[in-house]
């Protein structure tokens, strides 16, 4: 499936949404959302809205923007398994292999600009768990590699808690990101999963401003 270049303003709830973790390879791309409001008749998670709301990592995300939303700009939600109408115990979401996400841009929302949340620990196997083996130090994760989820290019601003925000995360990566103005954090790192000898969480040349001249 491909969204590209449309318009959602003052809607109720999710706007641009992957609902169940199952939905893998779709293109959201050059959209704008605005004033995403809460609303508290649709989905529980409608009532934290976020203008996208991802539940599965392999997804694109390629320049779109966020603006006003009660809560998120964009909302990684992941699950421990497919749900709804799709629900299979054997689609492990929060940990598969992460698509794209570039140029996205989210300003004056009420939470967060970004927010990877409940975790995101990729790995070659979904759902098998990351088993270290001490007997073989050169390649300790061989039975279950991480996997790198690179996220680019990301500018947030006046977010009225932080302009991006991870909770558990593994091999993340922040590249080239510029927040300002942001009222608590411009980017917060809640826990990092492992140590993959070299392939860590991290943001990696990126501008952040706590506060400018244009902030009220």
């Amino acid at each position: 499936m491909r969204i590209n270049h449309n318009v959602a303003y003052h809607v109720k709830g999710h706007n641009v949404f992957i609902e169940d973790a199952a939905e893998t390879k779709n293109l959201i791309t050059n959209n704008l959302v605005m004033k995403t409001v809460r609303s508290m008749s649709l989905l529980n998670t409608d009532q934290t809205p976020g203008s996208f709301w991802i539940t599965h990592p392999d997804n694109q995300f390629l320049g779109n923007h966020a603006a006003g939303s009660d809560r998120y700009g964009f909302w990684y939600d992941l699950q421990d398994h497919a749900m709804g109408p799709s629900a299979n115990i054997n689609i492990c979401s929060k940990n598969a292999k992460f698509g794209a996400y570039k140029n996205n841009t989210a300003h004056s929302n009420g939470r967060y600009g970004l927010r990877l949340f409940h975790d995101l620990v990729p790995r070659k196997y979904p759902c098998k768990p990351i088993i270290r083996d001490y007997n073989n130090l050169t390649d300790p994760y061989h039975k279950n590699p991480p996997l790198i989820a690179n996220f680019y290019d990301f500018t947030g601003w006046k977010n009225n808690r932080d302009g991006a925000i991870t909770n558990k995360v593994g091999a993340v990566k922040f590249n080239r990101f510029k927040v300002a103005d942001n009222r608590e954090a411009g980017i917060q790192f809640e826990m990092t999963h492992e140590f993959y000898g070299g392939e860590y969480a991290g943001v990696f040349d990126s501008l952040v401003i706590g506060r400018t001249n244009n902030t009220e």
